[in-house]
C-alpha cells in the first residue's frame, strides 16, 4: 500500500513537472519584416583576430617594420665571422623602410634564420605551402637559400631552394609540400655561400585560402563566419579604430593599395591589458578595407565600416580632434564611399579598380564612431551627418550610444541623437547572464519612430577558469538566445544584431567570451555561435505573434518565445528558449496557415551543465541536435528540453 502511494506521488510530481504550456502562433498576420541585415558579424582585431589569425601571413615581421627590427626572428650561426645581419632604414618616407642586409661566409650553409610566427606556425600534412622574398645581392654571388619548414623539435618537414639572384630587388617564389603536421612550427633560412644578400617581405602562406586567393584568408575562419550566413560585416571595429591616442587610430586609406606598401602599426591590443599585454601585436594591414569589402561581397553581406569621428579612446586618452581641423576625417568618410560606391572615372573608383574589383560594392551603410560620449561626440557626429547626406543622401548613417546599455551618458546620447538623422543607434551590452535573461523585453516599450537599432555588441559574461574557451559557457549561450527572441520579436525597430568579439587566438587573447576560438591549425565554434546560427539560418522574413493567454511571452516562469514566417521559402519558424532546470511541456496551436503534410524539424540544443563549453580538444561537444516532429493537425505538443534553445521549423500554405 505504502508502495502504490508513493508511486502515485510520484507520478503527480511528474505531471506538475511537466503541466503544459498553451501557446498560440498566429501565423497568417506579419506584425514586422525582418531585415536582410537582423543577423550579422562584427570583425576586430583583437586576439589575433587579423594577423596571426584571418589574415593567413604566417610570418610575423615579414618586413622588419616592428619597433624592435627582429622581433620574431632568431639569428642560428656557429660565429660573427661565418654571418651576420643588419638592420639597414632607408628612410625615404616609404611605409615599408626597413630590410635586412646578411653578410655570410658560410659555404658549409651553417648560418640561418628562423621566424617563430604567431605563437608558432601550424602545418597540415601534405599540404602546400607558398614561400616568397624580395632579395637583391650586391654583385654576382653564389649564395642560395634553403627554406625549411620545421616542427617543434627542429625536425624538417619540407624545404625549397632559392637561389640566382640579381642585383635589382626582386620577388622570388617558391613552394613547399609538407610531409608531417606541426601545431607550432617556425620558418627557417640556411644561407650557403660568400657574399652579401638583401632580403625583404620575407612571406610564408598556405595554398589553401578562401577562394584560393594568393596571399588571402585563411579558409577555416572564413568558412565559420559563411555559415552564419551574415546579413552584415562590421568593420575594423571596435577600439581599433579609435586607437589609444589619434595617431593610433585605423586610417582606412593606409591599409589598401598594394600590401607590400601599407603602413604598420602598433595594435592598440597590444598594451591594453597589462595581465594581458602581447607586444609583438602589430597591425600589417594584409587585411585592410579593400578585403573587408571583398569578404562582404563573397559572402553576400552588406559591408558596414566604422570610421573615426575625431576621438581617440576615451578609456585611454580621450584625446580628441579640434573642431576647426576636423575636415580631413570628414574628408576620409566622403572619400571611403566614393572608393566603395564610384565608377571607375574617380580617383578613388579607380584605385578600387586597379586593385580588381572594377564593379562598386555598393555601400548602404556607414558609421561615424565607435562608442564614444558625451557632447563632444554630438558636436563631431553633427558635422560628420551633414557633410555626409549633403553629398551621398541614401547613405544610412549608424550612431552610438556609447559603451554602456543604460544610464546618464547612454540616455543622453539618445536625447540628442533623436533629434537628428542617423539611420541606426548603435548599442552594445557586455553583462551578466541574468542582465541578458532579465532584459528580454527590453525593446518592447521602445519609442517606434525615429532611428532603428544596431544590437551591435553583445555577449553575456559569465563565470570563467584558466582554460581560454571557458567563459563562453552554456549558462552565456542560453542568456543571449532568451535576450535574442526579444531582438527578434521586435524586428520593426531592431534592424542590425552582432555577437563581439568575433574571433580568439587561445594562445594570444586579450578579450574574453569570443564568439570562435582558433590555434594555429583548428578553430572550435563556441556554444555562442551555434545560438548565433540558429537565430541567422533561420531568419525568416516576417515576424508573426507567439502568444501565452494572449500575452507575450518573455520570460514568464522561465520561458522565452518568437516567430517567424519565410515568405520565400513556405517556413513558419518558432524560437522557444527554456531557461528552467526542468523540463516544459508545450502545446503549439498554429492559426491562420495550412501546415503542409510533412513532418517538421526542430533543432535543439540542450545542456544540463551551465558551465560547460567547447574546447579546441573537443570541438564538438556543445552542438545543436536536430530532430524530427510528426505532424497529424495544427496543434503539436512537444518537450522542451531544461537549459534548452529550440527552433522548431514547418512547412505551410497560406489560407
Amino acid at each position: 500500500m505504502k508502495k502504490t502511494i508513493f508511486c502515485l506521488l510520484v507520478l503527480i510530481l511528474n505531471l506538475n513537472s511537466f503541466s503544459q504550456r498553451k501557446l498560440t502562433v498566429v501565423a497568417n498576420k506579419s506584425i514586422a519584416s525582418v531585415a536582410p541585415t537582423m543577423w550579422g558579424v562584427f570583425f576586430e582585431d583583437i586576439n589575433f583576430g587579423a594577423d596571426g589569425g584571418l589574415y593567413a601571413e604566417l610570418v610575423k615581421n615579414r618586413s622588419f617594420e616592428f619597433p624592435t627590427p627582429l622581433m620574431g626572428w632568431k639569428e642560428n650561426r656557429v660565429n660573427y665571422q661565418k654571418g651576420r645581419i643588419l638592420i639597414v632604414n632607408k628612410s625615404d618616407n616609404s611605409s615599408n623602410t626597413r630590410f635586412a642586409r646578411i653578410t655570410i661566409n658560410n659555404p658549409e650553409g651553417n648560418y640561418s634564420m628562423s621566424n617563430e610566427g604567431f605563437r608558432g606556425i601550424g602545418f597540415h600534412k601534405e599540404k602546400q605551402y607558398d614561400f616568397s622574398i624580395m632579395a637583391r645581392t650586391e654583385k654576382p654571388t653564389n649564395i642560395k637559400i634553403k627554406v625549411q619548414l620545421l616542427n617543434y623539435a627542429g625536425k624538417e618537414i619540407g624545404n625549397t631552394m632559392i637561389e640566382n639572384f640579381s642585383d635589382d630587388w626582386k620577388k622570388y617564389s617558391s613552394s613547399i609540400t609538407t610531409t608531417d603536421t606541426a601545431q607550432k612550427g617556425k620558418l627557417n633560412l640556411i644561407f650557403e655561400g660568400s657574399g652579401v644578400i638583401e632580403i625583404d617581405i620575407v612571406s610564408l602562406f598556405p595554398h589553401d585560402t578562401w577562394k584560393n586567393r594568393p596571399g588571402g584568408l585563411r579558409n577555416d575562419l572564413v568558412q565559420k563566419i559563411a555559415d552564419l550566413k551574415p546579413g552584415f560585416i562590421r568593420f575594423p571595429g571596435g577600439c581599433i579604430v579609435e586607437g589609444k591616442d589619434l595617431t593610433n587610430r585605423y586610417q582606412w586609406k593606409t591599409t589598401i593599395g598594394n600590401v607590400d606598401d601599407r603602413k604598420l602599426i602598433m595594435n592598440r591590443w597590444n598594451v591594453e591589458f597589462p595581465q594581458r599585454s602581447a607586444p609583438d601585436y602589430y597591425q600589417s594591414f594584409g587585411l585592410g578595407f579593400y578585403e573587408y569589402f571583398l569578404l562582404a561581397a563573397d559572402l553576400g553581406a552588406e559591408p558596414l565600416p566604422i570610421l573615426n569621428c575625431g576621438m581617440a579612446c576615451q578609456f585611454n586618452s580621450g584625446e580628441v580632434v579640434a573642431m576647426d581641423e576636423l575636415q580631413p576625417y570628414i574628408d576620409d568618410a566622403i572619400d571611403l564611399i566614393e572608393f566603395a560606391n564610384s565608377d571607375v572615372t574617380t580617383k578613388w573608383g579607380k584605385l578600387r579598380s586597379d586593385m580588381g574589383h572594377p564593379q562598386p560594392f555598393n555601400l548602404k551603410f556607414l558609421g561615424v564612431g565607435n562608442e564614444q560620449w558625451e557632447p563632444q561626440y554630438i558636436e563631431r557626429y553633427k558635422v560628420f551627418e551633414k557633410a555626409i547626406l549633403s553629398k551621398y543622401p541614401a547613405i544610412k548613417i549608424v550612431s552610438g550610444a556609447g559603451p554602456f546599455a543604460e544610464g546618464e551618458y547612454f540616455n543622453y546620447a539618445w536625447k540628442e541623437l533623436k533629434q537628428l538623422k542617423p539611420a541606426l543607434i548603435d548599442e552594445h551590452y557586455y553583462k551578466p547572464p541574468t542582465w541578458f535573461f532579465n532584459n528580454a523585453s527590453r525593446y518592447d516599450t521602445y519609442e517606434r519612430t525615429g532611428p532603428k537599432i544596431f544590437a551591435g555588441e553583445y555577449a553575456a559574461h559569465s563565470k570563467e577558469n584558466t582554460e581560454a574557451e571557458s567563459r563562453n559557457n552554456w549558462e552565456s549561450a542560453l542568456a543571449e538566445a532568451a535576450f535574442m527572441t526579444g531582438l527578434e520579436r521586435n524586428a520593426d525597430i531592431v534592424q542590425m544584431c552582432s555577437y563581439a568579439p568575433l574571433f580568439a587566438h587561445v594562445d594570444a587573447w586579450q578579450w574574453r567570451p569570443d564568439l570562435i576560438w582558433f590555434d594555429n591549425l583548428n578553430v572550435v565554434a563556441t556554444p555562442n555561435y551555434y545560438v548565433q546560427k540558429l537565430f541567422s539560418t533561420n531568419k525568416g522574413t516576417d515576424v508573426v505573434k507567439i502568444l501565452e493567454n494572449n500575452m507575450v511571452l518573455a520570460g514568464k516562469d522561465s520561458l522565452y518565445s518568437s516567430a517567424v514566417i519565410d515568405k520565400k521559402n513556405g517556413d513558419l519558424i518558432i524560437k522557444l528558449v527554456n531557461s528552467s532546470s526542468k523540463a516544459q511541456q508545450i502545446e503549439l496551436n498554429i492559426e491562420g496557415v495550412k501546415l503542409a503534410k510533412k513532418n517538421a524539424v526542430m533543432q535543439e540544443l540542450a545542456v544540463n551543465d551551465l558551465y560547460s563549453y567547447n574546447t579546441l580538444s573537443e570541438l564538438d561537444k556543445l552542438k545543436p541536435v536536430e530532430k524530427t516532429i510528426e505532424l497529424r493537425s495544427n496543434k503539436i505538443e512537444q518537450l522542451l528540453a531544461p537549459f534548452s534553445v529550440n527552433v522548431i521549423k514547418l512547412a505551410y500554405a497560406l489560407k
